[in-house]
């Protein structure tokens, strides 16, 4: 017997937003498949589940069968979602961030509450969190936690890194952390939330995937596609909100220097004012749900245009470190 489908933040409110289910669609954070699920449960004829991270698919397989060929299985990263999905789509969902599967597994090195090694990486390759903290300069390291965490210690942590290498445990890192920020009063998050965020952002170059991955979406869909976008981080609900105003053309009117006439056709128009967030019942059942924000963009038969990294706010540092 397969066992209970895993219930990912958003899922009622999204498949809601995005009716009706038909046609092809791609999950490109496949995950726990939560949200493969509910789309094919809602009507998608098919679903192409994308994930970077090759554990999500052997966890699958146990109930991925009673789908049969409606679900397929690729991985990949989702900046590449439009190579891999094969042709054009009816709907993208993505769930930015870490799942809590990842989070629960200590050998994988994301959680600061369990001891493991300091990995972090979603896929398996590249560099590790261990690799870039052990050999980036001080600057950078500061310059990630606090363009990537708004970790607003990020010089005392970055320094205090530097002078314990080399690290190799998750558990170093967060008792460095915690050593340069006051106790945390009760009700706040612990101390090392921000730098562990940071740091996995970096090592997983999560935001240029996410400014790719909307690129590769908009590529993907045909009209009338519908492109839903989870985040739970102010940065990359801000990097999907100006993505879907910039397509759009919502993010206000032309001026004498660019006027209205010369700007580019809109490739998405928004059916949503407002992010969507969770309601009540969700919050009491899922606190994890509080941050998360649901943005939804409908596809045009516009040309697929091109993003710039710049104007949506992406966060740059001057070197990897690496």
């Amino acid at each position: 017997m397969a066992e209970a489908p895993h219930i990912p933040v958003l899922l009622g409110p999204l498949l809601r937003a995005v009716q009706p289910v038909q046609g092809t669609w791609v999950d490109g954070t496949f995950g726990a498949g939560g949200y493969a699920r509910g789309l094919l449960e809602q009507g998608a004829d098919r679903v192409i589940g994308i994930d970077r991270d090759p554990a999500v698919f052997r966890m699958a397989e146990a109930w991925a069968g009673e789908y049969g060929d409606r679900l397929r299985l690729v991985q990949g990263t989702f900046s590449d979602l439009d190579r891999l999905a094969g042709g054009p789509v009816d709907g993208v969902v993505l769930d930015l961030g870490v799942s809590s599967m990842q989070l629960d597994q200590p050998e994988r090195g994301f959680s600061f509450l369990r001891d493991g090694p300091l990995d972090m990486r979603m896929g398996g390759d590249g560099p590790s969190a261990a690799d870039l903290l052990n050999t980036a300069p001080e600057q950078v390291i500061a310059d990630v936690l606090y363009l990537y965490g708004e970790e607003r210690a990020s010089r005392r942590i970055a320094k205090a890194i530097v002078a314990a290498r080399p690290l190799s445990r998750t558990g170093q890192l967060s008792d460095i952390v915690a050593g340069c920020l006051p106790r945390p009063k009760p009700g706040q998050s612990h101390p090392s939330t921000r730098a562990f965020q940071a740091i996995r952002i970096w090592v997983n170059d999560e935001f240029g995937q996410l400014v790719a991955g909307l690129a590769a979406a908009e590529r993907a869909l045909r009209p009338g596609g519908k492109l839903a976008v989870v985040s739970f981080h102010s940065l990359e609900d801000r990097i999907v909100k100006r993505f879907m105003q910039a397509r759009s053309n919502s993010a206000g009117g032309g001026s004498r220097y660019a006027p209205e006439a010369a700007r580019e056709e809109p490739a998405f128009t928004l059916p949503f004012r407002r992010a969507i967030g969770a309601d009540e019942a969700e919050l009491a059942a899922n606190p994890r749900a509080r941050s998360a924000l649901l943005r939804v963009g409908i596809r045009t038969a516009a040309p697929a245009g091109r993003v710039d990294p710049a104007a949506l706010g992406l966060p740059l540092l001057s070197e990897r470190g690496a």
